[in-house]
Formats: structure tokens, C-alpha cells, sequence
């Protein structure tokens, strides 16, 4: 049994007395584990009265939409519930900042590990697991992609009216925003206003509106423990209903390229190459595919502004130095990709 008594941002009595409002087994809350915390969202796992849970909210540090963030993660949750993609069954959320202090839901824990914290023995002696395993990715955002949104009650949960054309504004907008950060000295992204400018000169003309999951990469999926199947895209914070083929998109930014270098899985002998990734997902997708370098670049541009996010917030003491020295790295990474994806 994990030691932790409190959490910052949890008051376990306060959490018990929400369960029990919700008609969830009663019981004290026992096996408590800390997941993760910090400047990321946290995570409680426990169990209560024989069942298991996850607990996901905010850090104690929000950000301005961290609420309302955690409010569409819920939506989004309960809306795929009993879909073919795998994510983390729903079990109940509270969209109330005054219960504990920020918007939080329940899952159920989710029996698999991320790849990037390293392999098990089977897939690690496996290269055709391994193989398999970024296919089995590219399969499962194929199926997101194809769903109605309508249908599973997500209407409202976007606005794809115009989503193409106001993605870079958006994130340049979301760049200029740290600059409110006390300390942050502005980004210093070389490429930033020709990666800009050239998705605006090349965007497409059109597509079809789906949801997404909008920050789809190696390090937000888990693994079962059995073999190459997914077992959960999780971290849908960036959700909403747009344009589908951006998660291909990034994918296709994140994986290993001519240099060998990658976002996530860069570590992962035997990924599948880019074109093996685009079939995969043709397969199971009725999407025109013709236009996708144009949403690599754009998934170049949109992470590398948000990883910035985390530099910024530790020139304000509101994450650790060394990250956002690291994220910043990866940022400038991500906008040379694009450089080099422009380029050819």
C-alpha cells in the first residue's frame, strides 16, 4: 500500500463525501498512488470499497482553461463509451471548481504501460510487436476520425466551421499569451514566421469534420501488456471536433525521420517509416490523404508552441528549469522538422 496520506489539490475526505453523493461503493480510500503532479495534471490512483480509480484534475498551478479543459475531457470520455478506440472508461466527473478546488473526473485504471518509459520483455525481444505497435496507432486515430460526432453526442463540442483557417491565429495568438509570464523573454523559435506563413499559403481548401484527439503521440497511449494492441489514447485534453487528419499529422511529426530523431517514440527500435504509418490509416479511413505533409507541418507548429508554454512557465517559477530547457529544445526540434518538411 502506497504511504501517501494528502495530496495538494485532493482533499481526500472531501473526494470520499463526492463519491458518496454519486452513489459510488462507500468505503475508506486505500492503495493511494500519485501518477504524476507538479506543472502536469494530476493523477490519483485508489481504490475504494472494492473498485479501483483514477482521479485526473488540474495542477494546483491552473492554467487559465484548465477547468473547462477537464470539463471536455469528461465529454469527450463518457461520449466513446463502449466505441471500438480504447481509452479510459468514464466513471463520473464534477465539473464544480468548489468541491475541490478545479473541475476533476474518474476512470478506471487502465491495465498497459507507455512506450516511452520503456519496454516490457515481450515487445522488447519482439521486433514484430514493435512493428505493430505504431501501426496499431495509426489504425486507432483512423477509427476516431471516421466516427459521426453527432452521433455520440458531441455536437457543440467544436466549431468546424472555419477550423483550418483559424489555427494559426489561434496558436499564435497562444504564443503571444506568454509573454504575460513574469521573466519570459519572448520565443526564439527559429522558423517561426515562415512555418507561419507557409501554412497559410498552402492550406487546404477543405474537409470533412470529425473528432480528434488533438495531441496524439507516443507518449499520451498505452500499451497492452499482452501484445501490440493500444489499450488507451489517453490525455484528451487537446479534444475537440475538427479536422481528423491533424492527429495523422501528428503522428507523423512525433515519429522518427531521416535524421533518426523523434518526438516520443525517436528511442523505439522498429517503429513503422511515415509511409507504412499513412497506409495503415488509409485502410481504415475514408479521408483524402493528398494534403497530409500540410498537417505535419501544422502539428509542428501547433506542439512546438505548446511545449514553449512549459519554457515560459519556468521563467515564472511555475514549472522546473531543466524541463523547459528541454521542452524549448524539442520546440526548436519540432520547428527544424518542418523546415525540412517545407523544404522537400
Amino acid at each position: 500500500m502506497s504511504r501517501v496520506r494528502s495530496v495538494e489539490g485532493v482533499d481526500l475526505a472531501i473526494l470520499a463525501d463526492w463519491m458518496d453523493g454519486e452513489g459510488l461503493p462507500p468505503g475508506p480510500l486505500e492503495e493511494i498512488e500519485l501518477l504524476s503532479g507538479g506543472t502536469q495534471n494530476i493523477l490519483l490512483r485508489f481504490s475504494r470499497g472494492g473498485r479501483s480509480y483514477v482521479l485526473r484534475r488540474p495542477p494546483p498551478h491552473k492554467r487559465r482553461n484548465s477547468d473547462e479543459t477537464m470539463r471536455r475531457e469528461a465529454r469527450v470520455l463518457r461520449a466513446l463509451a463502449g466505441s471500438p478506440v480504447p481509452h479510459p472508461g468514464f466513471i463520473a466527473g464534477c465539473g464544480d471548481e468548489a468541491v475541490l478546488g478545479a473541475a476533476f473526473y474518474l476512470m478506471e485504471p487502465v491495465r498497459g504501460f507507455n512506450p516511452t518509459t520503456g519496454l516490457p520483455p515481450l515487445h522488447e525481444g519482439d521486433a514484430g510487436i514493435r512493428h505493430e505497435m505504431g501501426l496499431s496507432m495509426a489504425r486507432a486515430i483512423a477509427e476516431l476520425g471516421e466516427f459521426d460526432y453527432r452521433a455520440i453526442g458531441l455536437e457543440g463540442f467544436g466549431k468546424p466551421e472555419g477550423y483550418l483557417e483559424r489555427q494559426v491565429p489561434r496558436w499564435q495568438a497562444q504564443l503571444d499569451g506568454y509573454s504575460a509570464l513574469e521573466g519570459y523573454p519572448g520565443p526564439d523559435i527559429p522558423g517561426l514566421a515562415e512555418v507561419a506563413r507557409w501554412l497559410d499559403e498552402h492550406r487546404p481548401t477543405d474537409f470533412r469534420a470529425g473528432v480528434i484527439h488533438g495531441d496524439f503521440h507516443a507518449a499520451n497511449v498505452m500499451f497492452s501488456l499482452d501484445g501490440p494492441e493500444l489499450a488507451a489514447l489517453v490525455d484528451w485534453e487537446l479534444s475537440t471536433v475538427g479536422d481528423p487528419l491533424l492527429d495523422l499529422g501528428w503522428l507523423l511529426a512525433t515519429c522518427p525521420d531521416e535524421t533518426g530523431h523523434g518526438v516520443g517514440p525517436s528511442a523505439w527500435p522498429g517503429f513503422p517509416r511515415p509511409e507504412e504509418l499513412l497506409a495503415r490509416y488509409g485502410e481504415r479511413s475514408t479521408r483524402d490523404l493528398a494534403s497530409i505533409a500540410w498537417y505535419e507541418v501544422l502539428a509542428c507548429y501547433k506542439l512546438g508552441i505548446i511545449l514553449e508554454g512549459t519554457h515560459a512557465r519556468a521563467f515564472a517559477g511555475k514549472a522546473a528549469k531543466e524541463t523547459g530547457d528541454l521542452l524549448h529544445a524539442t520546440t526548436v526540434g519540432l520547428f527544424q522538422r518542418a523546415l525540412r518538411r517545407i523544404a522537400a
